[in-house]
């Protein structure tokens, strides 16, 4: 048997997760120039300006390891937070922190608990460690957390919970969550992906980092990608309790933050105009594209994130012609919404060459669906 039979199936069946189409491979493939992308829930602003001449004024040491312990950026945002140092965990996005916590809580053999059509990285994950998976149906769009509850079984060590959710950009909110977690004991992990927390403007929406410290072992994952436009530069954080962090340092290898991604976090945190105009973007551009997408008779889940899925029919084809215009976005079928596409909130320019372009693919089917 060579090492190649050895591999075990568990990792011969997982499917490698399939980012967005960059914009520069569509416009070389299709021979086009001015595209858009609103595939990946990027922000269209960019990156933070002070992110950017922090980069700039720190290049000449990129000769250097970067700080392993990611000294200044961790004292700099459990600042910001109110939580000690000691709480805070970095990774290269909350990836890798994800990864971390399934290594170091799980063994094969062992279940997570997640919602079916959430990230889709829960799954690979634990998969790839031969953990088996409880995958729930979502209820209205969003969480069941009362059926995820009940999925817990002596051998469950973590339960995924994404709030909003990716790729529908719903949350659950305050008495269900509170009721979820009155079920959950001490032996398993609440692992609360938060990626997309600071575009929710719902008073009733449950921060998580509040349920801290209840006898309950939470931890809760956050991004520089979004609000701060740091996406290339892939910086995700977790905090949770310092006995769970502790644990994960040790299976966290040696300087998995680059230098130029903690140079440019650190100084992100402090671009409070950056963020105001990317929250203001966010909204007017969800606005306009939730009229806009309602004005041509199509389906959608009302989301306070980023990001919109809507229902266009074939969104496997829609996505192709929609590439053939310049307009990259995301096709859901690895989501099992194969009739669905996912829109990432642009500028209003790029919002309105989606919707012009989207009106003029969409039309026959919109008037299938009126006649229904």
């Amino acid at each position: 048997m060579s090492i190649i039979d050895a591999v075990p199936g568990y990792i011969r069946s997982l499917v490698p997760y399939a980012p967005g189409k960059p914009i520069e491979e569509v416009e070389r493939e299709y021979g086009i120039a001015g595209s858009v992308k609103l595939a990946s829930n990027e922000n269209p602003l960019g990156p933070s300006p002070k992110a950017v001449r922090a980069l700039q004024d720190r290049l000449h040491a990129l000769h250097l390891y970067p700080d392993g312990d990611c000294f200044y950026l961790k004292r700099g945002l459990a600042r910001k937070l109110a939580v000690s140092p000691e709480r805070l965990i970095f990774g290269n996005g909350s990836n890798e922190i994800i990864e971390l916590a399934v290594r170091t809580f799980m063994r094969a053999g062992d279940e997570a608990v997640m919602a079916h059509q959430a990230f889709i990285i829960y799954r690979l994950v634990v998969q790839a460690i031969g953990g088996r998976c409880a995958v729930i149906p979502l209820k209205a769009f969003t969480h069941d957390l009362e059926a995820m509850a009940d999925a817990i079984t002596p051998r469950t060590r973590i339960v995924f919970l994404a709030n909003p959710n990716n790729p529908t950009g719903t949350i659950y909110r305050r008495k269900p969550w509170e009721q979820f977690l009155d079920r959950i004991s001490p032996e398993v992990l609440v692992i609360v992906d938060e990626a997309y927390f600071e575009y929710v403007s719902d008073p009733d929406y449950p921060e998580s980092l509040v349920y801290h410290g209840k006898e309950k072992f939470i931890l809760t994952l956050r991004t520089f990608s979004k609000l701060y436009g740091l996406a290339g530069l892939r910086v995700g954080y977790g905090i949770g309790s310092q006995e769970i962090v502790d644990l994960m340092h040790r299976v966290r290898q040696p300087f998995n933050v680059n230098a130029a991604a903690q140079w440019a976090a650190l100084a992100a945190l402090e671009d409070r105009e950056h963020v105001r105009r990317t929250l203001e973007v966010n909204r007017d551009g969800m606005e306009y594209l939730t009229r806009e997408i309602s004005r041509l008779g199509l389906e959608h889940i009302p989301s306070l994130a980023n990001f919109i899925l809507l229902r266009v029919g074939d969104g496997q084809a829609v996505f192709q012609q929609l590439l053939r215009c310049g307009v990259i976005v995301r096709p859901m079928g690895g989501y099992d919404f194969p009739e669905h596409i996912r829109v990432t909130v642009g500028t209003m320019e790029e919002n309105r060459k989606f919707i012009k372009e989207l009106q003029a693919i969409t039309k026959p089917f919109s008037r299938s669906v009126e006649a229904q």
